[in-house]
C-alpha cells in the first residue's frame, strides 16, 4: 500500500487559483517541486504509489502523485524538494482540518478519486455539504 502526503495550500481559495499561481511562477517544462523543511523518514513508501493531497481551506480536493524525493543542501541548511506530477486529480472532498508542515496519509484514509464524467464540476462547497450529509 503507498504512503501518501497531505499538505495545506496556503494563499489559494481552489484548484484553479493554484493552477494559476504555478503558471505564474514556473516556466514552460519545469518540473512541479514542493519544497519543505523535513525530509519524510518514509520516503520510499511515498515515491511507491503516493501522492500529495492538498487541503484548500478546510477541504482535501485534489492529489498529485510523488515522483520524487530528494534532501538538497545539508545540516541546518537541509531541505526537502517532492518532485510531483504536473495532472492534478480531483478528489471526493473532504473535510480536514488545519495543521502545520505536512502530515502521512495512509492510503485507507485517502478520500476517493472523482469521476468527472459521472458528477461533472461540482462547487466545492456544494460536494463538502452531500459528504457531510452522507448524501455522497
Amino acid at each position: 500500500m503507498p504512503l501518501h502526503m497531505i499538505k495545506l495550500v496556503v494563499g489559494c481559495d481552489g484548484i484553479e487559483d493554484l493552477l494559476a499561481w504555478r503558471n505564474a511562477h514556473s516556466r514552460p517544462g519545469e518540473p512541479w517541486i514542493l519544497r519543505t523543511r523535513q525530509t519524510p523518514k518514509r520516503a520510499a513508501e511515498m515515491t511507491d504509489g503516493g501522492s500529495v493531497y492538498r487541503v484548500f481551506r478546510g477541504v482535501i480536493l485534489c492529489r498529485q502523485r510523488i515522483l520524487a524525493i530528494d534532501t538538497v543542501g545539508e545540516g541546518p541548511n537541509a531541505r526537502c524538494e517532492v518532485t510531483l506530477d504536473p495532472d492534478l486529480v480531483r478528489v471526493a472532498p473532504t473535510p480536514r482540518r488545519a495543521f502545520q508542515g505536512w502530515r502521512y496519509l495512509e492510503a485507507r484514509d485517502a478520500p476517493p478519486d472523482l469521476d468527472e464524467e459521472a458528477f461533472g464540476e461540482i462547487p466545492p462547497e456544494l460536494a463538502r455539504q452531500l459528504r457531510e450529509a452522507g448524501a455522497w
